[in-house]
């Protein structure tokens, strides 16, 4: 006979955010458990000289709206994400997209780290609890995660990870760091 009692889950938003071509899609494509939702449109001519491509040639598309996913972190935590557009034209979607996130993922590559200025300062005026994980690029320098938080200004308490966003492995891992710190800088203290 059953005990009258069900496990009951819980369900949480976490945001996936940084600059234009940081990894944004590809991080939510590789941890999510159902098909993820992409918005994702030609990188066109119309671009030209309001979105900056010299540095990512080989793009050729871009997150218009946002990218959807969602994982189950063992049987009672459902983690819904949703990754931000990275071009400035689209950046008035943020208010929208972390309207009840309990935290953020900013992806930077390191190649072009002044693009993750935006959104630190997006999550710090909202009071957001965020981490910056360092997207591991082939092709890109390694930099010690300290050197990262230097230039990035960050505070100490802000967690700085390395990730491979085309990894499950390495994007379950930050998003299980992104909730336990989040929750850590929710929880009442005293």
């Amino acid at each position: 006979m059953a005990s009258g009692h069900s496990k009951r889950s819980a369900s949480t938003k976490i945001v996936v955010s940084g600059g234009f071509g940081a990894g944004k899609t590809t991080f939510v494509g590789a941890v999510s458990e159902i098909v993820p939702l992409r918005t994702e449109a030609l990188v066109t001519d119309a671009s030209e000289g309001v979105d900056v491509l010299e540095a990512i040639p080989a793009k050729t598309t871009t997150t218009v709206a946002m990218d959807f996913g969602r994982i189950s972190l063992g049987d009672d935590l459902v983690l819904y994400l949703f990754g931000t557009p990275g071009q400035r034209r689209f950046w008035f979607m943020w208010d929208d997209l972390v309207r009840g996130a309990i935290g953020a993922i900013i992806l930077v590559d390191v190649r072009r780290l002044a693009d993750g200025f935006a959104a630190v300062d997006f999550f710090e005026a909202r009071g957001l609890p965020f981490l910056v994980a360092v997207n591991e690029f082939d092709d890109a320098p390694r930099y010690p995660l300290s050197a990262v938080r230097t230039a990035l200004a960050l505070p100490d308490h802000v967690p700085v990870i390395s990730v491979d966003a085309r990894s499950r492995d390495s994007a379950k891992s930050a998003l299980i760091a992104v909730a336990e710190y989040a929750l850590s800088r929710l929880a009442p203290t005293g």
